[in-house]
């Protein structure tokens, strides 16, 4: 089958329909539960971290690489050329429908999290390949970067962005893929939709809140404390 620079390819658009859902969406899901861990606190958040190093490496790697990258950069770059094609009229009086908007916004939420990944992904897990450096991984270092309220503000909008992204890309697949045909269909996996943007936006943003509300170090403290008080006998008694 011919390939074009200049048009979609429907083999294509529809493998990138569904890595958008398994294995990218998925890991999204997987992600933000995992990560929700640091509402729990520091020792909890970091069991976590504890348990991906202890894998070994060459297995980690491997599953990082086939499991996640992979159908992520796919995703992303022919996401990208989906994008610069597209032709939204959303904001012309005539097509402001709901359909428009979505379509619109599933392509600037994709172009969002296209630059939020890049960094993310470089500063996180590429960091740690290159540098051997797990600390920054841990719920210490995030706690210490959250204290600027630019970073939150960054990353409480990468997870509005993906958060929608997937919740509509589900809406966007089901309706690719042939499992919703009618219109009644759609309209009940579009209520879906909404309800899972809401709800990984409030689990992505519990998150943040969970890097803020413990100081590191609290509960080591408090655990030395109290293994050092001993109870007081009084004479007599």
């Amino acid at each position: 089958m011919a390939l074009s620079l200049t048009k979609e390819n429907y083999v294509l658009h529809r493998i990138h329909s569904i890595t958008g859902v398994i294995p990218v969406g998925y890991y999204m899901v997987q992600h933000l539960a995992l990560n929700s861990f640091a509402i729990a606190g520091e020792a909890q958040f970091d069991g976590v971290i504890a348990f991906f190093e202890g894998i070994p490496k060459h297995v980690l790697l491997t599953m990082e690489v086939v499991a996640i990258w992979i159908p992520l950069l796919f995703h992303a770059i022919y996401g990208v050329f989906i994008a610069a094609r597209s032709e939204n009229n959303y904001f012309t009086e005539k097509y402001k429908w709901s359909h428009n908007r979505m379509f619109f916004l599933q392509r600037a939420s994709g172009l969002a999290i296209f630059a939020f990944l890049i960094y993310h992904s470089l500063s996180t897990t590429g960091y740690k390949y290159a540098t051997g450096d797990v600390e920054r991984l841990k719920y210490a270092a995030w706690h210490e970067f959250f204290q600027n309220p630019l970073w939150i503000l960054v990353y409480a909008t990468g997870i509005l962005a993906s958060s929608y992204h997937l919740g509509y890309g589900i809406w966007n697949f089901c309706i690719r893929w042939g499992i919703t045909v009618s219109d009644e269909a759609q309209t009940r996996i579009q209520k879906l939709s909404a309800l899972i943007f809401v709800g990984l936006t409030l689990l992505g943003w519990g998150v943040i809140v969970g890097f803020l509300i413990h100081k590191p170090g609290a509960a080591k403290v408090e655990g030395e404390t109290a293994s050092v008080v001993r109870p007081i006998s009084v004479a007599g008694r």
